[in-house]
């Protein structure tokens, strides 16, 4: 019994010597537990994240002299199946904005580390308050909506007219077509008159028998995808001046956006739309500059141009497709491909034009000028046609070696043109006919290619070296031509 007590009493003591030990052991695997949960619990992924959102762009119509606006809102999408931190989302303007958002019901300028559940939304409001300065000059307030989801970084832009504006907003969706909205009803004759900007969503239709006239100093803002088509019989009239141009261009205002390509379409006329002429005009940012077209008519319609800019295509500047397009005083500028295609054949007349390619923004593998008498539809079919083009006095050149090209399909359709008093540079063949006191693969001195001046430096090849008997009298900024006129769309004055 003694032993049996001793032996009791030593067990007691070794089992209240381990209490301390399990006791410490029972803390740490809590602690770790409790660590292990916590971090299952709060994973969020962390590989950039594309989010998607309700919209693109929040447009406020209308916004009065200091009166708020209706307050906008999309939602944000988080498409994973995993829960995510946006990073951050802030106004891009920051406390200078005269937007204000309320983001997951909170508001400010910038909110860091948003939670957005696998799968879930979440609400943004937005608002302005703008002061016009009550004129009919337009006043456009623009910002954008920044998010930074692991690196990756999206917006949606915010734009309010401070005064205002003739919105036309596409109400017509025909599969195979883009959205549109008829401005010019057949048989009307409508002018844009009004001293407000004109912000097109969508493509604005002049009809067949219509005519849509745009008067001088009217400024066009295309959305994203958006342009003007001129239909089937239609006429446009656009009527700028040397002092007061029409100006087409994207609906994106801010510095940023002043000479970025691709903000818009086109300004597309079709085939039996007859007596367009686009006179003082500027047209840039956009993909395609004019696209001028007849596919399934006998050729015959036409499009004059004079004293027009054409600058910033990711496309192409000026398309001709069987078309009769006559035009002087252009400079067609930074083109992703052709800064002017005439294909398919047509009539072309082009005098004292600029084309100046120095594309920037990607990599252009295509001439500058590109010329043939033929076309290839979708389902492989050849058109061709006969082709008449003359170019005078004007500059072909860019930063590729091969600025020009004409390219026949030889199957009896005619191919001919003329090259005259021009300064291009070219690979092709020079020595024919086709060509007449040209200069061939001379710099023509820019005064500033890299910021788009286009006019001449004193030591251009280009001066005094057009053809007298083109009788242009003035260039592209007004200035007078001398009797001995320099190629190009400017004119050089010591």
């Amino acid at each position: 019994m003694d032993h049996i007590s001793k032996f009791y009493l030593i067990s007691r003591k070794q089992k209240s010597s381990f209490k301390p030990l399990l006791k410490f052991l029972i803390i740490m695997l809590s602690g770790l537990m409790f660590v292990f949960t916590s971090c299952q619990k709060d994973k969020f992924l962390e590989d950039p994240v594309n989010l998607n959102f309700s919209q693109d762009t929040v447009l406020f119509d209308t916004v009065f002299t200091s009166i708020g606006s209706s307050t906008h809102q999309f939602k944000i999408y988080n498409p994973k199946d995993e829960d995510l931190k946006i990073s951050n989302i802030h106004l891009g303007k920051g406390n200078n904005s005269q937007f204000r958002i309320n983001v997951n019901g909170l508001s400010g300028t910038d909110f860091n580390d948003v939670k957005l559940n696998a799968k879930d939304s979440l609400y943004v409001f937005a608002e302005v308050t703008v002061d016009p300065n009550n004129t009919d000059q337009p006043m456009i307030i623009t910002d954008s909506i920044v998010f930074n989801t692991n690196g990756k970084v999206q917006d949606i832009k915010l734009v309010a007219w401070g005064q205002d504006a003739n919105f036309i907003v596409a109400d017509q969706h025909i599969q195979g077509l883009p959205p549109f909205n008829i401005v010019a009803k057949e048989g009307e004759s409508i002018v844009w008159d009004s001293p407000k900007p004109y912000v097109i969503y969508g493509h604005a239709v002049v009809d067949s028998t219509a005519e849509l006239t745009i008067p001088e100093g009217t400024d066009v803002h295309f959305h994203a995808n958006s342009g003007l088509w001129v239909y089937k019989g239609g006429s446009l009239k656009v009527e700028g001046t040397e002092n007061n141009p029409v100006h087409f261009q994207g609906d994106r205002l801010e510095d940023y956006y002043e000479d970025i390509p691709g903000q818009w379409d086109r300004i597309w006329i079709n085939e039996g739309s007859v007596d367009n002429k686009i006179s003082h005009a500027i047209i840039e940012n956009g993909f395609i500059g004019i696209q001028a077209e007849t596919l399934d008519a006998p050729m015959g319609n036409n499009l004059q141009l004079d004293n027009v800019i054409i600058r910033n295509m990711t496309g192409i500047g000026l398309l001709g497709r069987n078309y009769s397009i006559s035009g002087y005083n252009m400079e067609i500028s930074n083109a992703g491909n052709y800064a002017v295609a005439l294909t398919n054949g047509g009539n072309y007349e082009l005098k004292h034009i600029t084309v100046a390619n120095y594309w920037s923004s990607g990599i252009r593998q295509t001439p500058s000028v590109y010329l043939n008498n033929f076309y290839e539809l979708s389902d492989g079919t050849i058109l061709s046609n006969d082709l008449n083009a003359s170019i005078e006095n004007s500059i072909i050149y860019g930063n590729q070696s091969n600025e020009f090209h004409a390219e026949d399909i030889d199957d009896g359709s005619l191919l001919d043109y003329t090259i005259n008093h021009c300064l291009v540079k070219t690979e092709e063949n020079t020595s024919g006919n086709k060509w007449n006191n040209c200069i061939i693969n001379q710099d023509p001195e820019f005064e500033d290619k890299g910021n788009s001046d286009f006019t001449l430096q004193s030591s251009s090849p280009a001066i005094d070296n057009g053809d007298p008997a083109i009788n242009i009298p003035k260039d592209l900024k007004g200035d007078s031509r001398d009797a001995q006129p320099d190629i190009g769309a400017y004119e050089y004055l010591p």
